[in-house]
C-alpha cells in the first residue's frame, strides 16, 4: 500500500488492463456454431386434385352457354381457384379451336363454348390451383357436344328510315334529340347487349334500347343525310352480322316566316246550304288571321319539314264533318310533334277534330299519357254532342275572347237548321291550359262546358277548337281570329 501510495504521490500513473468476460466469449462461440448448422429441406408441395360435378353429363348435347360446377382438394394447403380451357372440334368442318388456360376464383363457371359448326365436340379441362401456386397435374375432363347457335336479328323502331327530322343545336324541355329505339330477337338464346354507331363512328355498347342522339353525336354538317347503325349480341357472344341501318335527314327550323295555313277542309263534304269553293274557304281564313301562305293538304299532303320549319305557327283547319273516316291530321302526328318540340306554335280548328283521334271508340273518351291529344293538345278527356238534333248555336268566349254565333245561312239546310251537331267538348283539361270557349246550346248536358282551350308551354303554345271556325259568323270570327293571334303573341 505504501509503495502504491508513493508512486501516486510521485505522479506516476497505473495502466488499467481490459478484460473480456469469459461468458461473452462462450456465447459468441455457440452462436458461430449455430450459424454453421444446415436446415432441413422443406417438404415438397402436394398438388391439388380436381373434380367436376355430374352436370353436364358426359357425351350430352347441350346449349353452348354451359354452367360448370367444380371442386378441388389440397392435403397441405387450400384451394384458391382453378384454371380451365377447352378445345372445340368442328365435326362437319373438320377443324378445331383451342383456348388458353384461364384462371377463375369461382366455384361455378359460366362458359360460352365456340359453336360455329352444325355439331361441335367440346373437350373441357379444369385444374385446381392451391395457395402455393400448384396446379392439378391431371386436370378433370368432361366431353360433350353443342349445336350451332343463331345470331340475333336487330331492328330499329325510330327514327324511321328515309325520313326527315328537325334538330336543334341544344336540347330543351321538349326536344331531347333524335329518339333512337331498337330491339333484337334471338330465337335460340337471349340478347344481352346492344351497340349503335352514327355516321361511321365507333360502336357504342349499351343495355338501353331507347336513347336520344343530340347534335354532338352526328358528323358535320348537321343539315343533311346521316346514317345510324344498330347491332346486338346474344348470351353466346354472337353478334348480329348484318344489324339494322337507317338513313335520316336533319333539318334545322328557321322560323323566318310567321304563319302557314294548312287547309285540310274538304268543301265537297259541306252541308248543301254551305256549298262553296276552296278559294272562298282560303279567303275566309285570310280574313280571320291575315294574308299568309296557304298549303292545300288534300292536293299536296303534309308539308315537308323544310317548308314547315320556316314558319313560327301552323293554323290547321279541317272544317267539314267526317262521317266514314277521320280527318287526315291523325296520320301526321309524328311530324306535328316534331314541329312543336322544336318550338313551333299551332291553332287547330275542326268539326269532330278530337273524335278523329279515337275514331272507332265510343265517347266520352279518356286520352292516356303518350297519346298526341294528351301530350300535345293537353286534353285528358273528350266528349261529343249528339248528331240529332243539332244543338250548338254559339260559343261563349272567355279569358279575353268574344262570343261567336253559328252562321245561319251556311247551316240552314236539314238536319242542321242553323245549328251545329257532334261538337267535341272537353271534359277534363290538362295542365297549363285555360278554357277560351264554352259550349252554347239548349242541351243542358253540354251547356257551359269547354269546347276550346289554350295551352301555354315552355317550347310551344297551342289552341284547340272542338268546333269548325268556318261555320261561325264571319264578322264575329274575324274579331276572334285577331284575338287568338294576340293571345299567342302574334
Amino acid at each position: 500500500m505504501q509503495n502504491i501510495s508513493g508512486l501516486m504521490q510521485t505522479g506516476h500513473k497505473v495502466k488499467r488492463r481490459t478484460f473480456i468476460p469469459i461468458l461473452f466469449i462462450i456465447f459468441l462461440a455457440i452462436a458461430f456454431q449455430q450459424c454453421k448448422r444446415t436446415t432441413a429441406p422443406e417438404k415438397p408441395n402436394i398438388p391439388p386434385t380436381t373434380t367436376i360435378a355430374n352436370v353436364p353429363v358426359e357425351g350430352d348435347t347441350i346449349f353452348p352457354l354451359v354452367q360448370i360446377t367444380w371442386d378441388g382438394g389440397d392435403l397441405d394447403g387450400y384451394i384458391v381457384g382453378c384454371q380451365y380451357r377447352f378445345t372445340t372440334y368442328h365435326l362437319f368442318k373438320g377443324d378445331s379451336f383451342s383456348t388458353d388456360w384461364k384462371f377463375s376464383p369461382d366455384e361455378v363457371l359460366n362458359i360460352i363454348f365456340e359453336s360455329s359448326d352444325s355439331l361441335n365436340k367440346q373437350v373441357l379441362q379444369i385444374r385446381a390451383v392451391d395457395n402455393d401456386g400448384g396446379v392439378d397435374p391431371t386436370p378433370a375432363k368432361r366431353i360433350f357436344y353443342t349445336k350451332r347457335t343463331v345470331a340475333p336479328v336487330t331492328s330499329v323502331q325510330t327514327p324511321l328510315d328515309a325520313h326527315t327530322y328537325f334538330y336543334l343545336d341544344q336540347t330543351t324541355d321538349w326536344w331531347q334529340g333524335i329518339h333512337l329505339t331498337f330491339s333484337a330477337f334471338d330465337k335460340d338464346g337471349e340478347v344481352v347487349d346492344y351497340a349503335y354507331a352514327v355516321d361511321g363512328g365507333d360502336w357504342i355498347w349499351t343495355n338501353d334500347t331507347s336513347l336520344y342522339l343530340t347534335a354532338d353525336d352526328f358528323q358535320a354538317p348537321l343539315e343533311g343525310t346521316h346514317e345510324i347503325k344498330v347491332t346486338a349480341k346474344d348470351n353466346t357472344n354472337l353478334i348480329d352480322p348484318v344489324g339494322a341501318t337507317v338513313h335520316i335527314t336533319l333539318v334545322k327550323p328557321t322560323f323566318e316566316k310567321d304563319i302557314l295555313i294548312v287547309d285540310e277542309t274538304d268543301e265537297s263534304q259541306f252541308p248543301s246550304s254551305a256549298k262553296t269553293t276552296d278559294a272562298k274557304v282560303d279567303s275566309f281564313y285570310w280574313k280571320l288571321f291575315g294574308y299568309h301562305d296557304s298549303w292545300d293538304y288534300l292536293q299536296k299532303g303534309m308539308p315537308p319539314k323544310k317548308v314547315l320549319g320556316q314558319y313560327k305557327m301552323v293554323i290547321w283547319h279541317a272544317d267539314n264533318k267526317p262521317t266514314t273516316h277521320p280527318h287526315q291530321i291523325i296520320y301526321n302526328t309524328d311530324d306535328l310533334a316534331d314541329y312543336l318540340n322544336v318550338g313551333g306554335d299551332m291553332i287547330v280548328s275542326g268539326w269532330r277534330i278530337l273524335k278523329s283521334f279515337a275514331w272507332e271508340e265510343n265517347f266520352p273518351r279518356t286520352f292516356e299519357e303518350g297519346s298526341f291529344v294528351h301530350d300535345y293538345f293537353h286534353i285528358n278527356k273528350v266528349d261529343e254532342t249528339p248528331a240529332i238534333p243539332s244543338d250548338m248555336f254559339a260559343v261563349n268566349g272567355i279569358n279575353g275572347l268574344d262570343d261567336m254565333w253559328t252562321d245561319s245561312l251556311k247551316l240552314k239546310s236539314f238536319p242542321y237548321l242553323y245549328k251545329l251537331d257532334q261538337i267535341n267538348v272537353i271534359s277534363e283539361l290538362g295542365g297549363f291550359t285555360k278554357t277560351i270557349f264554352l259550349y252554347g246550346g239548349a242541351n243542358m248536358n253540354y251547356v257551359g262546358r269547354p269546347c276550346g282551350l289554350h295551352y301555354y308551354g315552355t317550347s310551344f303554345d297551342i289552341i284547340v277548337l272542338g268546333f269548325p271556325l268556318y261555320f261561325m259568323r264571319e264578322d264575329q270570327a274575324e274579331i276572334v281570329g285577331k284575338e287568338l293571334l294576340k293571345s299567342m303573341g302574334y
